[in-house]
Formats: C-alpha cells, structure tokens, sequence
C-alpha cells in the first residue's frame, strides 16, 4: 500500500475527524469517535477539548483507550472531575459543543440502540447499553456519529431507543422540550450524511471516493435521499494518513504489551 492508498476504514476516521474544530468542546465516545476525534486534535484542531465519561477533562492519549476506565486518559488529562460533576456540571450544563457518538443499530433520524438486537425480554444480541450516550444525545450542543455500513446497523426502525436523535422527525426533538440540535452528522465508510433541515432525515451530501449511490443504497435499510448537489468527499492527505496509521501502530503495540513508540507530545 503506497503512502496515498487508503482504505474505506480510513476514509471514514479521517471524514469525521474533519468534523470538529479547534475552538470544540467534545464528548468523545469509546472506538471509532475516539480515533476520529484524536485525529483532529493530532491534525488541524489541536486545540480541542476532549472528554471522557469517567471525567477526564482536556485529554490527549497517546494511544486510542481501551474504555473510558483506560490510565490513559486520566495520565494525560488536565483535570479529572466526579462522574455527577462531569455529567451535572459540564454536560447538562451545556458547556458541551459536541458529542461524537458510534451506533449499533440507528434509523434516519439518527436513533440509536446500543442495548439489545431483538426483542428486549429475549434479545438475539445483549449489547453494552447506554452508558452516558443518552445524557450526551440530548444535552450536548449537536451530535456526530461515525459507523460502518450495513444492512444490519442501519435500519428503517431501531429495536430500542436507547439514544433519542429526532424521533420521528421534523421538530419532534422541540416538542419534547428538548432544546439542543441533536445530530447533525453522520460518516460512515462510504459517505458523509447530513441531517435535513425540515425533516431531519439524513441526507447524503458527500460519496467517498470510489464510491456509488448503488453502493450506499445496498448496504442500508432504508431509502436513501442524495442531495441534489452531491460532492465527492475529499481525499486524505498524507499528513491525515500518516498521523492516522502512527497512531493505530503505537495503540497496537501498548495493547499488546509493547512501548509507546513515537509518542505524539
């Protein structure tokens, strides 16, 4: 693989991570927004402020935490606080821009279930569970969310609202009393989404490169909408790539038991 040459995996961190900006204060979710997010610290908003549910404050990891339990985070914090300080002060607060967020399964108003597959009481798939994705869906500023595509995580109707995005869309959010955007954004591996103004349905706005309308259509559970102006998602750069892949290689060897080489400062 030549130093441009990138995956679908890759394009997706990267898209999102493009999302934040420097002057963003963000709820990071555990896997994927987590790459995402620390790519952009380590790229064009250094200046992000991170947070974890454990209540790590301002964090740069120099390799992608385990869980939000992970030294890590705590070893490379500014501050830790309480988990009622994190949740009551800063996150209902509102002093929270953005919450980056992954899905198991989520609908077209950006729902999300990451509780059960199936039916509750006899679920096919017991998952995780919330954790703080319920507080962080309603009281954050926007939501982005980042997930690979496929028939099975993207669903026309989610088994469990375990994070509420619109609901049945339009101003549904508004008519609950529910005051912040809710989300904005979606990347997955093949494109980058955005929510309708009216509807609030995602929308795509952008194909990866490579990419297809069939290709998208066939990997989602429900009709798709295209923008009438659809771009092409701009390719990773060589500094995206590489920051990208230094990072995975040095969270690679600290999870195997190896030393974080080329730590990022």
């Amino acid at each position: 693989m030549s130093e441009l040459d990138f995956t679908s995996d890759e394009m997706m961190t990267i898209a999102a991570a493009r999302a934040l900006k420097n002057t963003d204060v963000c709820f990071v979710g555990i896997g994927a927004p987590s790459a995402a997010c620390n790519i952009a610290r380590l790229t064009h908003a250094p200046d992000v402020t991170l947070i974890y549910e454990s209540g790590t404050i301002g964090t740069a990891p120099s390799v992608l935490p385990l869980s939000i339990g992970d030294g890590e985070l705590c070893e490379t914090a500014v501050t830790t606080v309480s988990v009622p300080e994190m949740f009551r002060y800063w996150l209902q607060g509102g002093r929270v821009t953005v919450g980056f967020l992954g899905a198991a399964q989520i609908d077209r108003f950006g729902n999300i279930n990451t509780t059960v597959i199936g039916d509750y009481d006899t679920p096919k798939t017991r998952l995780p569970g919330g954790g703080g994705a319920p507080e962080i869906a309603s009281s954050c500023g926007e939501i982005f969310i980042t997930l690979k595509q496929s028939k099975r995580a993207m669903v026309e109707k989610i088994d469990f609202f375990t994070s509420f995005g619109h609901g049945e869309g339009g101003d549904h959010r508004t008519r609950l009393g529910i005051t912040t955007k809710g989300p904005t954004l979606m990347v997955t591996d093949l494109a980058v989404w955005k929510a309708d103004r009216e509807t609030s349905e995602f929308t795509v706005v952008s194909l990866h490169p490579g990419v297809t309308r069939e290709m998208v259509q066939d990997t989602c559970g429900w009709t798709v909408r295209f923008a009438d102006e659809l771009s092409e998602t701009p390719h990773p750069t060589e500094l995206e790539l590489s920051t990208l892949r230094d990072l995975r290689a040095r969270t690679k060897a600290a999870h195997s038991g190896g030393a974080k080489t080329g730590e990022a400062a």
